[in-house]
């Protein structure tokens, strides 16, 4: 017995050096990083696996260690602000799905700045979200600061610091020159396609008011031939949609750009204008295909179907280039909690 108790001691410091060589990268390597230039050195493994986002590590050592959730450095940092600084969604919905005790979450370091402050700071070095733009960043910045909120509760929302600041007056102040960037890019990407939909704006307008063949009385020839109602129907489609489009687009190239706008309204704004876009673009094809029926021999109708499907290339190819800032948007959008990615997956499966 008393043999045990004497090597409980080396069992237990075999166990932290296992955790370093974890997170270091080898069982002398975890040791000499503790003396690189930069690195805390009272930061114990858990509190390295948070900032970094090791979620499994977290797990094992909370499993056998309970109490290293109280862990803290030199800044005064435990778990929860080392993940809420570094951008770790999946750490906090960890320690929410664990019931971890109100302390850890409503602890604040050195400088008094809480798990709200140091979410709320932006680092661009950081850079954790995996949407490129400056606008999708910014939005996710949005929503990142909002969970965090939620997760601490609305005690620490007008908490002060030691530098006599909110949390929410340091969002407003970090992310000044990321709310430019992002303003910059809709104006661009918006300027561009609103650009497209008032020109298929003004050839839907001049297709739908034409009629193709005579008229008797007022009432079209063709008018009870198929391709005469496609050609109705589809020119007044793209007419209606390229001027919806171009109705978001100028919404977007109108806005102020405020901070909030760039929650939801500005993305779902450009999401429909490119929605109602690529819509006009096909409808008009098929106005345009329809029309051009009419024009042709009954001996090269039949020919004429796949000349009809190569000029709907340069729609496809459009809507193909368009595709990767469409899903964007739609995860952007729509995804209440940010991802990260993690082992080439997303960290967390919070949606």
């Amino acid at each position: 017995m008393i043999g045990l108790l004497l090597l409980l001691p080396l069992l237990l410091l075999q166990t932290a050096f296992s955790y370093n060589a974890l997170i270091y990268g080898g069982w002398w390597g975890g040791v000499s990083s503790f003396y690189k230039p930069g690195l805390d050195r009272s930061e114990t493994p858990i509190l390295t696996a948070a900032r970094t986002g090791i979620k499994e590590i977290v797990e094992l050592i909370l499993k056998h260690f309970p109490v290293a959730i109280h862990d803290m450095n030199s800044q005064k940092k435990n778990i929860v602000l080392l993940a809420a600084e570094n951008r770790q969604p999946h750490l906090i919905d960890l320690l929410i799905q664990k019931n971890s005790s109100e302390s850890v979450f409503h602890t604040v370091d050195i400088k008094g700045n809480s798990a709200l402050h140091l979410a709320a700071n932006y680092d661009p070095s950081l850079n954790p979200w995996t949407l490129p733009g400056a606008a999708l960043q910014m939005q996710w910045e949005i929503k990142w600061y909002e969970y965090v909120k939620s997760s601490v509760g609305p005690d620490f929302l007008m908490l002060y610091n030691n530098d006599g600041k909110t949390a929410k007056e340091i969002f407003t102040t970090t992310h000044k020159d990321l709310v430019k960037e992002g303003g910059k890019w809709l104006l661009k990407t918006s300027d561009s396609c609103s650009v497209v939909a008032a020109l298929i704006a003004t050839v839907a307008f001049a297709t739908s008011a034409t009629i193709p063949g005579s008229t008797e009385q007022g009432k079209p020839v063709l008018g009870k031939e198929l391709a005469f109602q496609v050609f109705a129907i589809s020119s007044l489609v793209s007419l209606c949609f390229s001027v919806t489009s171009l109705v978001m687009f100028l919404a977007i190239l109108t806005s102020r750009y405020q901070e909030n706008e760039f929650r939801i309204t500005l993305h779902t704004r450009l999401l429909w204008g490119l929605s109602f876009l690529l819509i006009s673009i096909a409808a008009g094809l098929v106005s345009f295909c329809a029309g051009h029926f009419f024009i042709l021999n009954d001996h090269l109708k039949s020919v004429a179907v796949p000349i009809y499907a190569v000029t709907c290339i340069p729609a496809t190819l459009f809507a193909l280039a368009h595709l990767p800032l469409y899903f964007d948007l739609l995860r952007a959008i729509f995804t209440k909690v940010p991802l990260v990615l993690y082992n080439g997956r997303f960290a967390t499966d919070t949606t």
